[in-house]
């Protein structure tokens, strides 16, 4: 058994090899290993490669080393979520069985025209056995969910009804799991406590919440940090090319991310080492000066 304050603040980092670390993502890094290990937790890295279509090759091992450049050394061996996928196969087969689960053989282009949010038209057409085409997707009915929670950042957070109560895809028809399932089985398995992520992932919070008690086990509590944008609604991504973090200078990137953290470094430290800086950090972390908004422009 873990002690309680270990448990309770152990974290993660859970970046997708589909690209190098760029500067949004160091951010996340630097945010979640500084809440767990100024508490004396772990903090935990898994590689979210779940989705094998994104992977590039060398993405993995390139973000492991990026990481020790910065000083951010996990506890435990680095997880792969392909390495899980009997794990994630017998939670489904569970959901399966529970009938809490339907397949569905809708396009995108219908869903997008529903503006992105399903409104769990195959439900019946599934318990009806009017779909028997193959393959399928697999949605997940919800149940209860929460329109609100207490962010560990923000405080009190609404998220919209439609978004709590979607039938939201947990394994596509390609036969890969989707990341909302996964994302909650790992979190559990690995007995996380505090997820300390990026605010683009705020709204699926109370949906994953459901998802843990729907799995008859207690969610983490979560905390969202700002977005590092180039203009409004432009975050950082390997999508748009983010420049490669490793490719900047370490010491200049690492004050960069504190500062946007809210972790303003005092001058003498201006230029100092990177093993300086984080040692300042973690003696001075203080998750109430993160800014409380969803975006930060750099």
């Amino acid at each position: 058994m873990m002690p309680p304050d270990v448990a309770r603040f152990r974290g993660r980092f859970a970046p997708s090899p589909s690209g190098p670390l760029h500067f949004g993502s160091l951010v996340a890094a630097v945010g979640s290993y500084l809440q767990a290990k100024s508490h004396g937790g772990e903090w935990l890295l898994r590689i979210e490669d779940i989705d094998t279509t994104r992977v590039q090759s060398g993405a993995a091992d390139h973000i492991l080393r990026t990481l020790e450049q910065f000083g951010l050394y996990w506890d435990q061996s680095e997880t792969y979520q392909t390495e899980r996928l009997p794990l994630y196969q017998a939670v489904f087969e569970q959901l399966l069985k529970q009938q809490k689960i339907y397949g569905c053989d809708c396009s995108r282009a219908r869903i997008q025209s529903l503006g992105g949010v399903y409104d769990g038209f195959c439900q019946q057409r599934f318990l009806g056995r009017q779909l028997i085409e193959k393959p399928l997707a697999w949605r997940l009915i919800p149940g209860e969910v929460e329109h609100s929670f207490t962010d560990l950042v923000f405080g009190k957070v609404e998220i919209p009804p439609a978004i709590c109560q979607e039938h939201y895809s947990i394994k596509r028809r390609d036969g890969l799991f989707a990341y909302q399932l996964v994302v909650v089985i790992d979190d559990l398995q690995q007995q996380i406590g505090q997820v300390i992520r990026g605010a683009d992932l705020l709204d699926m919070t109370t949906r994953q919440q459901a998802l843990c008690a729907l799995l008859g086990q207690a969610a983490p509590a979560y905390g969202h940090l700002p977005l590092a944008v180039t203009a409004p609604g432009q975050k950082l991504s390997k999508q748009n090319h983010a420049t490669d973090i490793s490719s900047q200078p370490l010491s200049q990137s690492l004050q960069q991310a504190l500062n946007l953290l809210g972790q303003q470094v005092p001058g003498e430290l201006q230029g100092a080492a990177v093993s300086e800086l984080l040692s300042w950090a973690l003696a001075n972390w203080q998750l109430s000066k993160v800014p409380k908004t969803l975006e930060v422009l750099i």
